[in-house]
This record gives C-alpha cells, structure tokens and sequence, in this order.
C-alpha cells in the first residue's frame, strides 16, 4: 500500500511539471546533439553576416547632411595655401623649427580673432600596472626620470559660438611633428585652418568649435589624451609657472618674440568650452591613389567602443554624394586571395539567385566578389574591436564618452603637385565644413543610431541584434552539458541510468547534498587563481632590466609553470591524481562540469565589456571545451569514434592555446617568414600598454579553462 501511494505522489509530481521544466530536461538529456546543432549553426551564421548586412541610414533628421550650400569660398583656401607654404618652408629649418611652427599657427589663429591658447604636456608611461584595468582614463602615473625635451606643447584655438551658450562644442584634431613634420601634415593644418577660419565670420554655429593642434612628436595619440585630461580635470593657473624646476633655456617654449603675436588673444591658462559633441582627427598621407581620392575611416576605439553609427553614416555621405571621395574601411587584406572564401561567396550567390527566382521579394544574396570584401572588411572590424587597442587619436575622446573618428585623406596626386593642392584643400574643407554643419545642427548628444555594430563596406553594417546571435549559439550549449554533465556523474540523467527508471524529484533534495563536486571547484579555483597571478607577471617583469622580447617571453612561461608547481603543493594541483581510497568514478565529469560553468560565466561577462572578444573567445574556447574526454578511455575504446574525439581533441588543445592561436593566425595574415617567440610578448605588451580588457580575458578566462582542458584530456580516471 505504501509503494503504490509513493508512485502516485511520484506520477502527480510528474504530471504537475510545467512544460518549461520538462523541456529543460529534455534539452540536458540530449545536451551532445544540441551542442553539435548550436555550434554548427553559430559558425554558419557568423559565415551569413556579410549576407545578413544591412544598408547604413541616417536615424537622427536633424543632421541633414547637404541640405545647406558649402560657404568655404577660394578667399579661405588662398589664405590656407599660404599657411601650407609658410609651415613647410619651417621644415627645412630644423634649429628652432617647433618653437616657430607654435607660433605661426597661433598667430594665424589670433589673426583671425579667436581665442588661442598652449597646453603643455609630457608623455605618460605606458607601462603596466594592474590597477590601470580598473581606473579611469588619465589616471596614468607620470614619468619620474623626464626632461626638459621631453616635453610637447599642444596649440589650441577656440571659436566662441555667436548665437550659442557655450554648453556644447565640437572638436577638430590636426596632428603636426613641429620637429619632423612632412607636407601631408602641413596640408591638414591648411584644410583645418580653411575651415576655422570660415567659422569665424558665420553666423550659424550654435556650438563652440575647437581646434586643436596636437604636438605628436611623441605620437598623436599622447598629446590628444593629456589634453583631455587637463580640460576634464582642469589645472588652474599659467602653464608657464608650471614645472618650474624645469630648464631655463626651454623657457621659449612659451615667451615668444615681442609683437610677434597679438597678446589679447594669446593665453598661458587652459581654455575650456562647452561640453564636447563630437570630434574629427584629421590626417592627410600620400597613399598612391591610381583611380581617385580616398578618405579612410577609422572609429574602433578602446575595449571595442564604436562612435554613433551616425556619425559614420553623414562622413560616408557627404564625402561620396558631395565631395566625390571613395571612402574606405580596414580590411584583412590576405582574405581576400582565399579560394574557399570566394567559393562559398559563388555558392551564396547562387542561393540568392535561386531564391529571387522562388520569390521576387526575397533579397537573400549578394554577388561572391561583394561577399569576399564584405567578409575581409566583417573581420577587420571585428579583429580591431577584440584586440581592444585604438586605431587611432579618436579613441582618447571614447574613454570621455565623446562620439569621435580619424579622416585620413588620400590624394590621387602627389604633395608636389601645387596646382592639385587648391583643389584638394578645397574638397577637404568643404568636407569638414559640413561634417561640423551637421553636427551644429543636434539639439542633444548622438543617440538614435547604433552604437555596437561591425562594419561590413562604407555603406554597409551588422547590428549587434544579428551578429550577436553568433555567439548566443556558441554559448547557449555550455548550460546544457554542465548540467547533462553533473545529472550523469550523481546519476541523476535517466538517459544514462542502468536501471532506465525515472527520476524521483522528492530524493533530488538529498541527492543535491552530494559533496563531490567541491573537489572539482577547489581544482578549477586553484587554476583561475593561477591565472590571474600569470596574468600579473608581466609588470614585475617589466621591472627587471631590459631584456630581448624573446627573453622575457621565455621567463614568463617559466615562472608561469613554477607557480602551477607551488600551488600544487600548497592548494593541491590541478593535475594531480585522486588521493583517495576508493576514487570516485566520473570525477573528470565533475571537473568538466565545474570548467564550462566557469567558461559560461567568464564569457558572459567578457560580452558586457567588449562583445567581439567574447564572441572570438567562444569560437576559439567553446569546441574544445566542449569536445574534452580523457585519452585514456578514448584508447581504451578503439573505436573509430573514439579515435576521432582524440584527434579532435588533440587538434582543438593546440589551436586553442593563445600563443599558438597568436602564431597561426599571424602567419596566416602576414605570412610565416619571421616568425619568433618575441611577438607574442609585443602582442601581450601592447594590449596591456593600451589597458585592453582582452589581456584579462586571455589570463584570467581563455587560458585557465585551457589548461583545465588539458587536465581533462590527461586525466587517469
């Protein structure tokens, strides 16, 4: 009597499950053919985006890009051709070259009747520090050991808007060498200058406009970050008293020649104006252009934050509808010489023929020479975005949530070329002049477009609505298996029981009071904590004395292994073997549970910092993961499927470990020929120089849950 009302409770308890919960079941209990179908169909898709692409659209209608005549006459471009002449007639004057070249392009501003200003700056140390990942921009430590020539100044002139409440201003960056400035520096100085001095005498601006000259004799990207530094967090006082330990005979820096410059408009002091709305670094360079001139966009800035998609959006139109530009992106250029690339394009190609012969209104498809360069260009902006580090200046504005891109002008003709350069000032003023009209035009911050999205041409994007899906297959596995994973070693998933009876769910509570899998935590713990010790490493060896890339390369791998060592016989290694008396079966279970639950967590979070080094992350880490047995029982078996999981296995385990992952893929792209150890640290280097969150990822989530992988793979179950 009591058995039959123990199966009726058991029946009801069955009958009483809410169709969600047994679709969970049903899921955990099928767990390998829904990996098996979600991986598949992630790669596919991520294969599908350039298809998938959509047509750019401008979303906020206040920009109205051309929708007013271009007011830059040839009276601005005249006066531009004489700033051009007068600087590169600087360059060859070496002695006193930058102190000159500050104070022509000061004066010419004074001239103009805007305020004018210097700002000195010195470099920041790039070094690492652990608590750089954590802070926020320019809290960099200065450098100890400068000197009085290490020091660059900054030449800023402000605009004050007419009609305007200096609230809001927009920013205009010229990089410029006073020390080794070429003439395609010169000619950006003459198209920003052309512009300024436009915005001078009109009286629609509504923002405050600034132009910022950067010193970039210690690169653009440094004198563009301590400026922004200093406007958000302002220092009061003349930035001639400032440092005043410094040399006396670099003092010219600042006191310029008597009646050279107007002093009403000349100040020592920083300047500020509204709050910035958005920003363009312009940059001229000769690139050999055979067809036409070209304007390269660069927006990936750090951590893989992208401007408004607007912003790109009114620079791709007004510089192909208005000004006749071919505007470009970055590519990977050595995809597009793949076969199988260009194949697969023919196929997808054939496939939306097909359709739109099914259905006219089907528009699935795009020409295989269009796929290929949407692809290289698909992957560019992914890779840029993953790798975390700016293309350009424009990333400085990015970490102060200000919309920013680098113009890069090409012309088709050379700087020699003088009678082309009234043109191209021309085309290039008229450029930015409506760029800034547009952006004059917003009543509030860029807001209605896209803000994450890969580019796939000029014209053409990926919102993250579609290329995310990517990586929810990848990852939507992981929940599944871990879960498949610790029913079968608490003998819990019916699929896998001796006896095929169902579940009791009212023992599942005692069941769940199982202890075994705190060993496997403590196992994946002792490998995380290894991890983020590794991934600290690098500061103190940046410490010692300067060493070759390859040396510090090899001393990082060895203190690496010395500490999994050490840890082992503190905490208990990860590969250490069961020290019981009666070893548990189905403990490598366990672990593999406790590792994808890790993975799944850390991935999860990696997408809410930058989603392109999850999504790379998973497509790297997930399948092997995934595909983890041990190669004991794999030979044991001697089967064929067996024989294929420890090929697979073995294949995944060495493609997955991040410095092989670093070397294949640079032989791929750049080619094999040179190829030394030494790389992979000025990779590492960089991304921790640049404080990209991907260095985290690699140490504290790619790299531990590896060499869990491999533990599972060695395991003596």
């Amino acid at each position: 009597m009591a058995e039959t009302e123990a199966e009726t409770k058991s029946v009801t308890s069955r009958m009483r499950q809410r169709p969600i919960v047994r679709l969970g079941f049903l899921l955990i209990s099928q767990s390998v053919i829904v990996s098996v179908i979600c991986c598949t169909a992630g790669v596919l898709a991520l294969l599908l985006l350039p298809v998938l692409a959509m047509n750019t659209y401008i979303s906020e209608n206040a920009l109205m890009p051309g929708s007013a005549s271009s007011m830059l006459s040839h009276q601005e471009i005249l006066e531009a051709n004489k700033l051009v002449r007068d600087i590169a007639s600087l360059t060859s004057k070496p002695a006193g070259a930058a102190v000159e070249s500050r104070g022509l392009i000061a004066q010419y501003m004074s001239n103009l009747g805007a305020e004018v200003n210097y700002h000195k700056f010195h470099p920041r140390s790039n070094q690492f520090h652990p608590l750089h990942f954590f802070s926020g921009p320019g809290s960099e430590a200065i450098q100890d050991n400068f000197s009085c020539s290490l020091y660059g100044v900054n030449t800023v002139g402000i605009v004050r808007a007419p009609h305007g409440d200096g609230k809001e201003a927009i920013v205009l960056v010229t990089p410029y060498d006073s020390v080794r400035g070429g003439v395609g520096e010169a000619l950006s100085l003459g198209i920003a200058y052309s512009v300024f001095s436009l915005l001078t005498r009109v009286s629609w601006l509504a923002k405050d406009f600034i132009w910022l000259v950067a010193d970039s004799q210690y690169g653009e990207y440094a004198p563009v970050t301590a400026w922004l530094r200093d406007y958000h967090t302002p220092v009061f006082g003349d930035l001639s008293s400032l440092n005043t330990e410094m040399c006396d005979e670099n003092e010219n820096i600042f006191k310029l020649k008597e009646n050279s410059i107007p002093e009403r408009n000349i100040s020592y002091t920083f300047r500020h104006a509204g709050t910035m709305a958005a920003a363009l670094v312009l940059k001229v360079a000769y690139r050999n252009e055979h067809f036409e001139d070209t304007l390269s966009i660069y927006a990936e800035a750090s951590n893989g934050q992208m401007p408004n998609l607007d912003l790109i959006n009114i620079v791709n139109y007004l510089a192909v509808h208005r000004q006749g530009l071919r505007v470009k992106v970055e590519k990977l250029w050595s995809l597009l010489e793949y076969k199988w690339l260009r194949i697969l394009g023919e196929i997808l190609e054939s496939l939306g023929k097909l359709a739109k012969s099914l259905n006219p209104d089907w528009k699935f498809g795009i020409s295989a020479s269009d796929y290929v360069e949407g692809t290289a260009t698909l992957a560019s902006s992914l890779y840029y975005q993953a790798l975390g580090v700016p293309t350009g200046p424009h990333g400085a504005f990015r970490d102060y949530q200000v919309d920013a891109i680098t113009l890069e002008i090409s012309p088709k003709y050379s700087f020699n070329n003088k009678d082309r350069r009234s043109d191209f000032l021309l085309q290039g003023g008229r450029l930015i002049e409506g760029i800034i009209r547009s952006v004059n035009n917003l009543l509030e911050k860029f807001h209605q477009s896209f803000f994450l999205y890969l580019l796939t041409s000029p014209g053409k994007f990926v919102s993250v609505g579609v290329y995310m899906i990517v990586f929810a297959l990848l990852v939507a596995p992981l929940p599944l298996v871990a879960a498949s994973l610790y029913a079968d070693s608490n003998d819990l998933n019916p699929a896998s029981r001796k006896d095929k009876k169902p579940i009791n769910f009212d023992d599942l509570g005692g069941l769940l009071k199982s202890w075994k899998w705190l060993n496997s935590v403590k196992r994946v713990f002792v490998v995380h904590l290894w991890g983020a010790i590794v991934s600290l490493l690098p500061y103190f060896i940046s410490q010692i004395c300067d060493y070759t890339p390859t040396t510090n390369f090899l001393i990082w791998i060895s203190l690496s292994m010395l500490i999994l060592l050490i840890l082992h016989q503190i905490l208990g290694s990860p590969y250490s073997h069961m020290r019981e008396i009666h070893s548990q079966e189905g403990e490598w279970a366990l672990l593999k549970s406790v590792t994808i639950s890790s993975l799944f967590i850390g991935l999860s979070l990696m997408s809410v910092i930058n989603f392109a080094t999850a999504e790379i992350g998973a497509l790297l880490i997930v399948p092997t993961t995934l595909m983890a047995y041990p190669l004991k029982l794999d030979i044991k078996a001697r089967s064929l499927r067996s024989l294929s999981r420890m090929i697979c296995n073995l294949v995944l385990g060495v493609i997955s470990f991040p410095p092989t992952t670093f070397f294949l893929l640079k032989g791929v792209l750049e080619g094999f020929k040179g190829i030394n150890a030494g790389d992979f640290w000025n990779w590492i280097e960089s991304l921790w120089a640049w404080n990209s969150a991907t260095y985290l990822y690699i140490g504290m989530v790619h790299l531990p849950c590896w060499v869990l992988c491999v533990h599972i793979l060695l395991h003596s179950c």
